[in-house]
């Protein structure tokens, strides 16, 4: 069975304290916004490891493709303005 986004949204929450979380997919393919107080100091590479982390054995199971944007609050809110 094909995960949703909602399940892939859980997934991620569960591992990782979130700001901000946001996936859209379609059962294979997905794209996160990921905005998390986690990321501060960690370079772009760092930040999706831990979203790896978050998702376990599942990424490689049950995700066959995930896109992701990973941001700082601080980052994120300066998106916004």
């Amino acid at each position: 069975m094909l995960p949703t986004p909602e399940a892939v949204k859980n997934y991620i929450a569960a591992g990782l304290p979130c700001a901000h979380l946001s996936v859209e997919g379609d059962g294979q393919h997905f794209f996160a916004t990921i905005v998390s107080e986690a990321f501060v100091g960690k370079r772009l590479i760092q930040r999706h490891q831990l979203v790896y982390q978050a998702l376990g054995d599942r990424m490689r199971e049950e995700i066959h493709a995930l896109s992701m944007k990973t941001l700082t609050p601080e980052e994120w809110a300066g998106q916004a303005g």
